[in-house]
């Protein structure tokens, strides 16, 4: 087995790349990343960008599995280079090749609108397609459709694995900063008094956002570990083939019980954030039953690695994309 990571030096590859390093079940794999800028030491790479044909087909040489990690965010000038013309090209040498197995697309909850749309029951895996106002969360409905008709049109063995919001070490305790290190949106301190969000930064004070209906709001998330987990069980298993399959926490995370965990544990005040976001919960009940796979982090497990998480001095918090 010879597989492809794109995405290799981000939070997901790097984890990936561990497991599989320093799990028994690899000792024979060789792994390759394809990497625009970082590197990873100890790892083949081909360095250059997936939008480029020439650099992705050196990257296919010889490769049986793709997992596919790469994307772009809110960036207008470099999405479709990205994320559609880049999983175009991987799919057109994947296709091609005499040695190409299986292909692992990461999706994004991104697809069918997270918390932009009230679904109104839980999303499913075919939950139609909504992009919210955005180039993201277009390239995510984009990517998609484009690898199944890639399925339909040539029988390719490929499987997209959907994931929402992912979370590792410090992560979640960063999405709710009232400061300007906060990870991802929303922006709380735009949405408070500028003397407010000040003070609630300097006293650790988290939003309890509220949906559209006044309720806390409920929103899906996933630890970097689980969906690692899910990577893994997916590769080489036969029932993928063609399939999406929603790789989340077994609950959403509701920002009430965040807030009121927070004040009995650490004793963290919180204040009410309203919104016109609507709450929504991914069913995760498809990749139980064909994976087998299950999500080992809940919402209390969450906020503990996150608070409890010391990042030494050689690890300074790095954002390389803002969500």
């Amino acid at each position: 087995m010879k597989i492809l990571i794109t995405g290799a030096t981000g939070k997901v590859g790097r984890r990936l790349i561990f497991e599989l390093t320093s799990t028994g079940r690899f000792d024979s794999t060789s792994l390759r990343a394809l990497c625009h800028s970082r590197e990873i030491d100890g790892i083949e790479s081909v360095k250059g960008t997936i939008a480029d044909r020439e650099c992705v087909r050196k990257a296919m040489e010889g490769v049986s599995h793709v997992v596919h990690l790469a994307t772009c965010k809110e960036t207008p000038d470099d999405v479709m280079d990205v994320t559609v013309k880049g999983l175009f090209w991987l799919l057109e040498e994947f296709r091609q090749s005499s040695t190409a197995q299986q292909f692992i697309l990461i999706g994004g909850d991104a697809a069918v609108g997270h918390f932009f749309y009230d679904h109104g029951r839980p999303i499913t895996e075919s939950t139609p397609h909504m992009a919210y106002p955005g180039c993201y969360a277009l390239s995510k409905v984009l990517e998609e459709v484009m690898m199944s008709q890639f399925v339909i049109q040539y029988g390719i063995n490929a499987c997209c694995l959907r994931a929402p919001w992912i979370m590792e070490r410090d992560d979640f305790k960063f999405t709710l900063s009232f400061g300007d290190d906060v990870f991802g949106g929303p922006r709380w301190k735009d949405m408070v008094p500028a003397t407010d969000a000040e003070r609630y930064s300097r006293d650790g004070t988290v939003p309890l956002l509220r949906d559209a209906h006044g309720r806390p709001l409920k929103r899906n998330f996933v630890h970097s570990d689980d969906l690692v987990s899910a990577i893994v069980m997916a590769l080489d298993h036969p029932v993928t083939r063609g399939r999406t399959y929603n790789i989340c926490m077994n609950e959403p995370v509701d920002y009430g019980e965040v807030a009121a965990y927070l004040h009995k544990t650490r004793h963290l005040a919180s204040v009410d954030i309203p919104s016109s976001y609507h709450s929504n919960w991914m069913d995760n009940s498809a990749a139980k039953q064909d994976l087998g796979w299950r999500p080992q982090v809940d919402l209390k497990e969450l906020v503990e690695r996150a608070w409890n998480y010391q990042r030494p001095g050689n690890d300074p918090r790095v954002i390389y994309y803002p969500g």
